[in-house]
C-alpha cells in the first residue's frame, strides 16, 4: 500500500513538474503575444513561427558559439528579424481592420514553418544541451534534471526582467502608457512608430528565447511553435486581456492543470486547457485579471 502511494506521489510530482515547465513556455510565449496585442492590437499568429525560428537559429549557431552563445544570440537575432517584419509588413496595417493583420500573420506563420522545413527538413533534429545538465539530480526524482531546473529559473529571470523593464525604464513606461491611450502618448511627442517597433521586437525576443529552451526539451521540428501557439492564446484569455500578470498566471495555470490531468485522464491533457478557459469565462468573462472594457 505504501509502495503504491509512493509511486502515485512520484507520478503526480512528475506530471505536475512537467506541467509547470510547459506552463512556463506558455507564459513566456503568451507574454510576448500580450505585449504586441495590448499596444498594437495585432493578433500575432506568427508568434509560434518566430519561436521555431529562434530554435533553429540556435541550432545553426551552436557548432560555432556553443550552447551558451546560441542561447544568448538566437533570441536577439530572432528579435531583429521581428523588427524588420514589423517595419516592412505589419506597420502598413495599423489603423485598419484587425482582420488584415490577423490574416497577414496567419500567412506568415505558414511561410516561416515551410521555410524552416525547406532548409532543415521535416524530421526532428537533436538539440544537444550540456551533458552535465541532462543528468537527474537524484535517483528518486529522476525527472528533475539540471536542464529542467535551469529552464524554470531562466524563465523566472526573463519574466522578472520584463516587468522590471516595463516598470523602471522610459521605454517600459511609454509602452504601458501606450496600451492605455496611444493617441495621447503620440500627442506628447513620443514616436509611436518606433515605440510599436521596439515593443514588437521585445515580444518576438521572448518567443525566440522560449524556442531555444523548448528545443532542448521537446526536440527540434518545424511545428514546435504550432504546438504551443493556441495554449498561449488561451493563457491570455484566462489571465485577461490587458493584464501581463494575468497572462503569466494563465500560462502557469493551464500548464499545471494539464500536468495533473495527465495523471488520471491522459487523453484529456489538451482538452482540459479549453475546459478551464470556458469555466473561467463563465465565472469571470473578462478573465482572471482582465480590464473592464478592454478590446
Amino acid at each position: 500500500m505504501q509502495d503504491a502511494l509512493a509511486g502515485l506521489t512520484q507520478l503526480v510530482l512528475f506530471d505536475v513538474f512537467n506541467g509547470l515547465i510547459i506552463g512556463a513556455f506558455y507564459a513566456l510565449m503568451a507574454l510576448g503575444l500580450s505585449l504586441i496585442l495590448n499596444l498594437s492590437g495585432v493578433i500575432n499568429f506568427a508568434h509560434g513561427g518566430f519561436l521555431a525560428l529562434g530554435a533553429y537559429l540556435a541550432f545553426m549557431l551552436m557548432p560555432t558559439v556553443g550552447f551558451w552563445g546560441a542561447l544568448l544570440l538566437a533570441p536577439v537575432l530572432t528579435a531583429a528579424i521581428g523588427l524588420l517584419v514589423e517595419r516592412l509588413l505589419i506597420r502598413r496595417l495599423y489603423g485598419r481592420d484587425p482582420l488584415y493583420s490577423l490574416l497577414l500573420t496567419f500567412g506568415l506563420a505558414f511561410m516561416l514553418e515551410d521555410g524552416l522545413r525547406f532548409i532543415w527538413g521535416p524530421a526532428t533534429l537533436p538539440f544537444a544541451v550540456p551533458d552535465w545538465m541532462s543528468s537527474p539530480l537524484s535517483d528518486r526524482f529522476f525527472f528533475l534534471t539540471g536542464y529542467r531546473l535551469f529552464m524554470v529559473v531562466l524563465v523566472a529571470v526573463a519574466v522578472a526582467a520584463l516587468f522590471l523593464i516595463l516598470e523602471r525604464t522610459r521605454l517600459g513606461m511609454r509602452i504601458r502608457a501606450g496600451t492605455l491611450d496611444l493617441e495621447t502618448v503620440s500627442a506628447l511627442g513620443v514616436n509611436v512608430r518606433v515605440l510599436r517597433n521596439l515593443n514588437f521586437g521585445l515580444g518576438i525576443y521572448l518567443a525566440g528565447l522560449a524556442g531555444v529552451l523548448a528545443a532542448g526539451m521537446l526536440g527540434l521540428q518545424p511545428t514546435i511553435g504550432t504546438d504551443l501557439i493556441m495554449p498561449s492564446f488561451v493563457a491570455i484569455i484566462i489571465g485577461g486581456l490587458g493584464s501581463l500578470v494575468g497572462t503569466l498566471l494563465g500560462g502557469l495555470l493551464i500548464g499545471v492543470a494539464s500536468g495533473l490531468t495527465a495523471v488520471f485522464f491522459p487523453s484529456a491533457t489538451e482538452a482540459v486547457i479549453y475546459v478551464l478557459m470556458a469555466l473561467v469565462l463563465l465565472v469571470r468573462p473578462r478573465g482572471l485579471l482582465g480590464e473592464e472594457g478592454r478590446f
